[in-house]
């Protein structure tokens, strides 16, 4: 089992999970985070921290779409992150949007930060 981050961080990326993670398997995209899940030791501490609940084990079957996802652009173009950075301005304002995948997921790297 690993965890994997979802759509559900698009546009929020606050970044609490970040802190928390033993092994810095986070990686940052210009609109959301993934979870390197080969990097990932299943310890769980990040579910919990994430404010938009963008955090599933890859058990549960929303969970599966996104797996891909997070492996490929965790080993790819993103660059890993070890420390919380400065949330979007509007995160409060997309928390529980849907459909924001299609809307603004984005497959440029972020800032690294």
């Amino acid at each position: 089992m690993t965890y994997v981050v979802t759509e559900a961080c698009i546009r929020c990326k606050y970044m609490d999970c970040v802190e928390v993670c033993p092994v810095d398997c986070f990686y940052e995209g210009e609109t959301m985070l993934v979870i390197n899940p080969d990097e990932c030791i299943d310890c769980g501490v990040c579910e919990p921290e994430c404010p938009a609940e963008a955090i599933l084990p890859d058990t549960e079957s929303e969970a599966e779409k996104w797996l891909e996802l997070n492996r490929q652009y965790s080993t790819g173009p993103w660059p890993n992150i070890t420390r919380k950075g400065e949330e979007p301005a509007d995160a409060d304002e997309h928390k529980d949007e849907k459909g924001k995948y299609e809307k603004y997921f984005s497959p440029n790297p972020g800032s690294g930060s």
